[in-house]
């Protein structure tokens, strides 16, 4: 694929969107630490200096990708939110709310290889200027997942419910690092089974994370709101 000139700001979002796209399809076939500008702009179709006339470095064009990929996960999980039944059991709705948040971050690989690699990777190698771009629509789609939260358990409250899509964000990228072990650790696990209780599974693993802090949260957020009346 080869490009003409962009002479429009119709054809440079275009260009975007290329580049954006072409940066999912490797994705899918490589993790965020494989990824280079080089390949990227050769698959694009494009100068690397080209490129970077569109996002300013490698991160710029993953830290775009994240927020894309943010948002359609958001709207999958508001979606399956609405099933919740608002006089259900809160054990019941609490439940429902963990299956939810890890049964669509699960069908999202590509979000939670971007979000293990957001701090340590993908923050760096920008400007402020993206940087402040990149928290803006993260602090857009931070108010959507409490929002989310709230509507499955609104025991919670605002600031239990922050506490707890905070640390589900971390837990989600700590553990799909984690259960993604190199071939030598794979082998590891093979070779001698006694480890295997070291081994770490994405969603039984995480499922069991949030059980415990949205539970934990809950009766934290009942007694706050009982001693302020």
């Amino acid at each position: 694929m080869t490009f003409q000139r962009a002479r429009s700001e119709e054809q440079r979002a275009e260009r975007r969107r290329v580049i954006l796209r072409t940066a999912t399809e490797m994705l899918a076939e490589q993790p965020v630490a494989q990824l280079t500008l080089n390949e990227l702009s050769r698959r694009v179709g494009l100068a690397k200096s080209n490129v970077l006339n569109y996002f300013e470095s490698r991160e710029a064009v993953l830290l775009e990708l994240m927020n894309v990929e943010t948002a359609a996960w958001l709207d999958a999980l508001e979606t399956e939110l609405t099933k919740v039944a608002p006089a259900a059991p809160i054990e019941q709705r609490g439940e429902q709310l963990v299956s939810t948040l890890v049964a669509t971050l699960t069908a999202r690989p590509m979000l939670l290889e971007l979000t293990s690699a957001q701090a340590a990777v993908l923050e760096h190698n920008i400007s402020t200027e993206i940087a402040l771009q990149y928290k803006r629509a993260a602090s857009a789609d931070y108010r959507r997942m409490v929002a989310a939260a709230l509507s499955a358990v609104p025991e919670l409250g605002e600031e239990a419910a922050a506490r707890f899509i905070a640390s589900a964000a971390l837990l989600a990228g700590a553990y799909w690092t984690h259960s993604r072990p190199s071939a030598a650790v794979l082998a590891a696990y093979e070779a001698a089974p006694e480890l295997t209780a070291l081994r770490i599974e994405f969603e039984p693993a995480l499922r069991f994370a949030l059980d415990g802090l949205l539970f934990g949260l809950v009766p934290r957020a009942s007694s706050s709101s009982g001693s302020g009346a």
